[in-house]
């Protein structure tokens, strides 16, 4: 009788992780909400910067930066962000990569926010890297199909000549 329910039980189990997705990100809007308002009423600027030194000559800085452009981009990436998440949990409860639907879009949510808040062109870039290895992953999604394996091979191709003018532009400021 237990294997006779594996399959549903399973298939509650995999849909349980949308429910931390869109929560977690829905108290990332709220936090993005909050801050947009506090961004209206006093229209100050956040900044967090955690400072890591190699040695007395150079130094690695890592924060984040939160603006009146940074509130209202993590609103949008956020609240496009959770509606995505909810859509998602009924459209793909029947496929057998949910999980890793999920994940993807999770960490894809993640790199946009890091993208929005970096304090620095370093930061940037790294988080651009990985929005576009995120976006590589969700368009190839359904790999076994010719023509997301092809989508994603242009994909990929087009972020790269992409990447390479972005990091000579940050290369050349820091120069």
């Amino acid at each position: 009788a237990g294997l006779l329910l594996f399959p549903t039980a399973t298939k509650n189990l995999r849909r349980m992780w949308a429910f931390p997705s869109v929560l977690l990100l829905s108290i990332v809007l709220r936090f993005s909400a909050h801050f947009f308002i506090q961004q209206l009423n006093n229209n100050s600027v956040y900044q967090y910067v955690w400072s890591w030194t190699i040695n007395n000559d150079f130094s690695l800085e890592f924060g984040s930066l939160v603006d009146p452009l940074t509130s209202i981009m993590s609103i949008l990436i956020t609240s496009v962000g959770v509606i995505v998440l909810i859509y998602s949990d009924n459209y793909m409860s029947h496929d057998r990569g949910y999980v890793r639907f999920f994940a993807y879009m999770s960490f894809f949510n993640t790199s946009m926010l890091g993208l929005v808040t970096s304090s620095n062109l370093i930061q940037i870039y790294i988080f651009w890297e990985l929005v576009g290895m995120c976006s590589y992953l969700l368009i190839g999604f359904w790999f076994t199909r010719p023509s997301a394996a092809n989508a994603c091979q242009k994909a990929f191709v087009t972020n790269r000549v992409g990447d390479f003018g972005l990091l000579l532009g940050i290369l050349g400021f820091y120069w």
